[in-house]
């Protein structure tokens, strides 16, 4: 049965035509309105309290519009900042900015429940085909960087293409990047994850910061300028953010320093001669003069050559139980020959993304960023142009291949030939 909005009939409310006032004698009526409790009758009060209330209402009034204008304007400096940032992924941005990470969390939560991702089915047909298509576009010569045998199946059986090696970038004719695709489960079928692999000692690694992440101002720029791509090799993103506390660590470079670099935090590592160490900060590697760049983001995946014991404790890769979500990810290893090893997925867990790094050859790894805005791997072709080389995205998510040519919201690591 539908029910009236407000009180019922007969509730004795003044105006609504049944009240005490309505059939009350006078003096009931009168003894009614002094029971209001105590204070001045509103027509008693002098024009000095008037006043008063007439300023404090408008004072009030101003403090409102503008609390409400300054939200408006910190809401629409995020959607308009520059990069190629979507505009879901400006609001969450400026929600865990805000303190409102709680929010996003539970909304990403209810998302998830409401399309989780299928379970089963067939790789789609462009997926199948970059997964085929092994033939290098350029030239190599494999004389000192041969292609990489090819990754054992985590499906079977596997599909054509699936888990062999083919070049993404060379340097002097060498397949310095190399990547490939496979289904990272038996029951998430229609789905892929890449996998890159660099070599350490052809290659060079250079940290940079974001625009926004982690902000501040870095004598390195937040993007890959013209003049700055000869010899661009490829790009990865950074981690959890730092200046919310996300990543639980802190971001170090040439100098300056955001949040705070943590013992025992698992870290990216830069150095003056162009290398990367990835371990954990305080036990693997510390600050020393060689030292330019560190990135931190919560703990090791993978250590000692194995999945860690902790890698099924949700609380130490992310929100509640986010690390179970097979959701998109990425996340960065070394083998023990010092070459750097990077997976992107379309459908990972913790467990799953950290399993991925390992079979790839990863001994020690490390989680970076999840949800489609943030997880990239780009591969860079000088064919036309080496001066301004062609990005290609390994895998299709959120942000063009450009990504980084534009001015970055977040940090992000390049690469070079030596």
């Amino acid at each position: 049965m539908a029910h009236r909005a407000g009180r019922p009939e007969g509730s004795g409310v003044q105006g609504e035509g049944n009240g005490p006032d309505a059939a009350a004698p006078p003096g009931a009526a009168a003894a009614g309105r002094r029971r209001r409790g105590p204070g001045r009758p509103r027509g008693a009060l002098t024009s000095h309290p008037l006043k008063r209330r007439k300023l404090a209402t408008r004072g009030a009034l101003a403090v409102g519009l503008l609390c409400v204008g300054a939200v408006g304007y910190s809401v629409g400096e995020a959607l308009t900042y520059p990069g190629d940032d979507s505009t879901a992924a400006r609001l969450a941005g400026w929600a865990r900015e805000h303190e409102l990470g709680a929010v996003v969390d539970k909304l990403e939560n209810l998302q998830y429940e409401l399309d989780p991702p299928q379970v089963g089915g067939s790789l789609p047909s462009e997926a199948l085909a970059r997964m085929k298509a092994t033939a290098p576009a350029v030239p190599v010569h494999h004389q000192e960087v041969p292609l990489r045998a090819s990754m054992p199946p985590l499906v079977t059986p596997a599909l054509p293409g699936e888990g062999v090696w083919r070049v993404l970038s060379t340097a002097h004719g060498e397949p310095v990047v190399q990547g490939t695709y496979v289904r990272p489960d038996s029951d998430h079928t229609s789905y892929q994850a890449a996998v890159a692999w660099i070599s350490g000692k052809k290659a060079r690694f250079e940290l940079h910061p974001g625009v926004r992440e982690p902000g501040g101002a870095f004598s390195v720029p937040p993007n890959i300028p013209e003049g700055k791509r000869t010899g661009l090799l490829a790009t990865w993103n950074g981690g959890f953010k730092v200046t919310d506390g996300g990543s639980r660590g802190g971001f170090y470079l040439k100098g300056e320093t955001a949040g705070d670099l943590r013992d025992g935090a698992a870290s990216e590592v830069f150095y003056k001669d162009g290398s990367i160490g990835i371990g954990k900060w305080g036990r693997d590697m510390r600050m020393t003069r060689d030292v330019v760049g560190v990135r931190q983001c919560l703990e090791l995946m993978v250590d000692n050559g194995r999945v860690v014991p902790e890698i099924d404790i949700d609380s130490k890769w992310g929100a509640t139980d986010q690390s179970r979500m097979f959701v998109e990810r990425s996340g960065v290893g070394v083998t023990a020959q010092g070459d750097v090893i990077m997976v992107v997925g379309q459908a990972l867990t913790a467990r799953t993304l950290a399993e991925l790094m390992h079979q790839a050859g990863a001994v020690r790894a490390m989680p970076l960023d999840m949800n489609r805005a943030w997880p990239s791997f780009m591969s860079y072709d000088p064919t036309q142009n080496p001066a301004d080389p062609k990005p290609t995205n390994i895998l299709d998510f959120e942000n063009p291949p450009e990504r980084y040519y534009n001015q970055a919201t977040r940090d992000f690591v390049a690469v070079y030939a030596k």
